[in-house]
């Protein structure tokens, strides 16, 4: 099937603009349900017997070095605003060795006038940098040719597939046809020559589709559960009609917590690449995540609101956060991420 070229003045390009214009609006983000992080607890130990300066923050993933466990989670492309943000996220992770996703690049495949919105290789040369489309677009003409553009525009190490049909469904002419997924992801997995990350969008990944995904050829799973923001409130805040409206509202704490899914994901699969994302928002919720046995962990929300401020606010959010996920090793007595993952500090609380 071809793709039609998309109009210049396109409304998928207002889309995106919508997009980064609602999402640093606070009152997106889950009110209800929360990530399940709040339910862990760190035993604190008075006398770990470690010197903070020896704390070790490194990591690998895919094979991929990395100076601290953090992915800049996919968010934006398609805008000049958006080639700002981008620019500004690139820089910086690659000035501390962190991993960063970009937005989907529909656009970019459909308007390649666009591409450079989202080309930040040159700027982020040794970084782990994941490319983006939807999954359901594996229905809508996309197949192996537009994954690899998509791929070979970033220069990615990976291609992301988000999976995202509460979001479709919220949004006005959503494209909502699922059928047949897991056969297509299963041949674009056969032959794309970069491993494939399942990732949602903010409702959650559940064990059993996580099983279907890696039986289908997915090399590592984003669980991008509920509890930060909330892409039915974002839909349905530009939705053009109150059907979408209604659904967006009865809609926008609906999900699986990030606490569960990860826990109910890693005690099946103990050696699948994990990646927890979903309202972390500071280093103390990446601690937790690292102890459920995440192997990165993903943030949007916050990184976007430093990047629309400015390069510096987005190299002092990456400073804190490295510092409160120190503090919490020192803490705990953990020299290293394994230990923290090996050790028995972190409890649930009684509900």
């Amino acid at each position: 099937m071809t793709i039609a070229p998309t109009p210049p003045d396109s409304a998928i390009q207002s889309r995106k603009a919508d997009h980064l214009r609602i999402c640093l609006d606070d009152q997106v983000q889950c009110k209800e349900v929360t990530t399940g992080l709040e339910h862990y607890r760190f035993t604190h130990c008075c006398l770990p017997e470690l010197d903070a300066q020896n704390i070790q923050l490194g990591t690998t993933f895919l094979g991929k070095p990395l100076q601290t466990p953090l992915l800049i989670s996919s968010m934006t492309g398609g805008t000049e605003i958006a080639r700002t943000i981008n620019t500004r996220l690139a820089r910086v992770a690659q000035a501390h060795g962190l991993a960063m996703g970009v937005g989907s690049q529909r656009i970019a495949v459909e308007q390649p006038q666009l591409s450079d919105t989202f080309s930040v290789r040159s700027f982020a040369p040794d970084i782990p940098l994941f490319a983006n489309l939807g999954a359901v677009q594996l229905n809508y003409g996309y197949g192996l040719a537009e994954c690899q553009q998509a791929v070979d525009l970033l220069e990615a190490d990976a291609l992301i597939l988000h999976i995202n049909p509460l979001q479709e469904c919220v949004q006005s002419r959503g494209d909502t046809n699922f059928q047949g997924l897991f056969a297509k992801i299963a041949d674009l997995c056969a032959y794309l020559p970069v491993p494939v990350i399942a990732k949602e969008v903010g409702n959650g990944i559940s064990v059993a589709i996580a099983t279907q995904l890696l039986e289908a050829g997915v090399t590592a799973i984003d669980v991008a559960g509920a509890g930060g923001t909330s892409w039915a409130k974002v839909e349905g805040e530009r939705a053009e009609d109150l059907r979408q409206r209604r659904l967006g509202q009865t809609f926008s704490d609906w999900g699986i917590p990030t606490a569960d899914c990860l826990t109910s994901i890693r005690q099946v699969h103990p050696t699948l690449p994990l990646i927890a994302s979903g309202g972390l928002r500071n280093g103390l919720d990446v601690a937790k995540a690292i102890a459920l046995g995440a192997d990165l962990a993903g943030m949007a929300y916050p990184f976007l609101k430093a990047a629309h401020d400015s390069e510096a606010a987005v190299h002092a959010l990456v400073e804190i956060l490295m510092a409160e996920l120190q503090t919490v090793l020192l803490c705990t007595g953990n020299a290293t991420l394994a230990d923290l993952q090996q050790s028995d500090c972190l409890q649930q609380l009684p509900l």
